[in-house]
């Protein structure tokens, strides 16, 4: 075809022709390569394919070329199916490891939490394993409460008369018996009263005198009966004054008799401690002065205040525990007193306990707690209060196991101090660390260090 020819078959022909004959031709070459590869190759078809032209040739080549990348693409679908179903049967047996896991009973370990211990380190490490099981829980309530005087065992001594004290004798936290000379006072009104003691007691034998003569005179018929009963009478007058004079010497707290008529001596009215002292040598005192304050210690009084929703557990005769922190002492005693009214202020109601002090450790103005059981319940399963750990904010109990121990989580329930209610996590008859407890939980932490690192 000459050149001229070419050019007018190029604009016979447009470029959309040109793409339907491109497109033709690769349908064409795809399903020749697909016949191919489905027809199996016989050895007349290899001669003939020998005598084949150029052009079949080349569709030959370009007919395997497809089926090789054909048989690639199937390959990775291959794979990529069997890897889908292979993770699908990894996950399958994953989740029924999780499922078999959870139904494994509450209360057991798996091997590798367990702790290793043995009877020697056990033993080493002084700790003690005990099984778990009932005890009676005893609810208590703590109160605040303070050491007083005991009021009915404490006297205020006062002088009742006016002076100025001559002598003291009595110093501040001495022990004084009943009846022991405290303080001497030299007082004017005391004089007079002893005075007229002494004028009464002799108008009174003058009268007893006068009487027994008329008396006399009056049998032997010398004296008329009228000066005998007036004689009577006046001697009547004289006892009356004489007693009225004791009397007032006794009121004052002053002996009738003395070598002194104004000595005032100041006694103790019973056997306690000198736990306040206002008085000096020379110093003039008043009628009404507290002076000293005797206090019987062999018997306190622990005041507890009571909130009012606690008033109906604080009741007379209820025993309660005293304990002080500072002192490091406890005692036992009961409640004698509760007070029926309700401070303004401090919403409180007063309580008392009478405490006996024989060693006077328990002193007034010290600060205790007192402790009485609220209620009693009977738990059926209870471990010791020192077994009880905190593991991942969690109560946690170690439970034993052979060649160690395992952590147990529970729940717990009241608690008197001394034992603790467990209300789930734990059966009865479990073995477990009491006392030392705190040793496993340590060992856990390391255990737990090491095998992160």
């Amino acid at each position: 075809m000459n050149t001229e020819n070419r050019g007018s078959f190029k604009e016979r022909v447009g470029k959309k022709q040109w793409m339907a004959i491109v497109v033709v031709l690769m349908v064409g070459l795809g399903a020749g390569a697909l016949i191919l590869r489905s027809a199996p190759v016989k050895p007349e078809a290899a001669g003939h394919s020998e005598e084949a032209g150029h052009g079949d040739g080349e569709h030959h080549e370009e007919g395997k070329a497809h089926a090789k990348k054909e048989a690639k693409e199937e390959a990775k679908d291959h794979d990529h199916s069997h890897g889908e179903a292979k993770g699908h049967a990894d996950n399958e047996h994953h989740e029924e490891g999780k499922q078999e896991a959870k139904k494994e009973p509450a209360g057991y370990e798996e091997e590798e939490e367990k702790i290793a211990f043995t009877d020697a380190q056990i033993k080493a490490a002084d700790m003690t394993i005990e099984s778990a099981g009932p005890a009676r829980i005893k609810s208590s309530l703590q109160l605040p409460g303070e050491i007083k005087f005991n009021e009915d065992r404490t006297a205020h001594v006062v002088p009742r008369v006016a002076g100025v004290v001559d002598s003291v004798s009595a110093n501040l936290g001495q022990e004084v018996k009943r009846g022991q000379v405290l303080a001497v006072i030299s007082s004017p009104a005391l004089s007079e009263q002893r005075s007229e003691l002494q004028s009464a007691q002799r108008r009174l034998a003058l009268a007893r005198t006068t009487y027994e003569r008329e008396k006399k005179l009056w049998e032997e018929k010398i004296s008329p009966e009228q000066d005998y009963l007036q004689a009577q009478q006046l001697m009547q007058e004289a006892q009356i004054a004489v007693a009225n004079a004791n009397q007032k010497l006794l009121a004052l707290g002053a002996t009738p008799s003395s070598s002194a008529l104004g000595r005032y001596e100041l006694r103790a009215p019973f056997d306690g401690m000198v736990v306040e002292k206002h008085i000096s040598l020379g110093e003039s005192v008043g009628e009404a002065v507290n002076v000293f304050t005797i206090s019987d210690l062999s018997t306190v009084w622990a005041e507890i205040s009571v909130a009012a929703n606690n008033l109906n557990l604080v009741r007379i005769g209820e025993p309660v525990s005293i304990r002080s922190s500072a002192l490091g002492q406890t005692a036992n005693g009961k409640v004698s007193y509760v007070g029926s009214l309700i401070g303004a202020q401090t919403r409180t109601a007063t309580a008392r306990v009478t405490l006996t002090n024989p060693q006077r450790v328990w002193r007034p103005g010290l600060f205790v707690n007192v402790e009485l059981v609220a209620s009693e319940v009977d738990a059926p399963v209870t471990v010791s209060a020192e077994a009880v750990q905190t593991v991942e904010d969690k109560p946690t109990v170690f439970l034993r196991v052979p060649g160690g121990f395992v952590p147990q989580h529970v729940q717990t329930g009241r608690s008197d101090g001394q034992r603790i209610e467990v209300t789930s996590g734990l059966k009865p008859g479990a073995a477990y660390a009491a006392s030392g407890s705190f040793v496993v939980k340590s060992q856990q932490g390391k255990s737990s260090a090491t095998h992160t690192h």
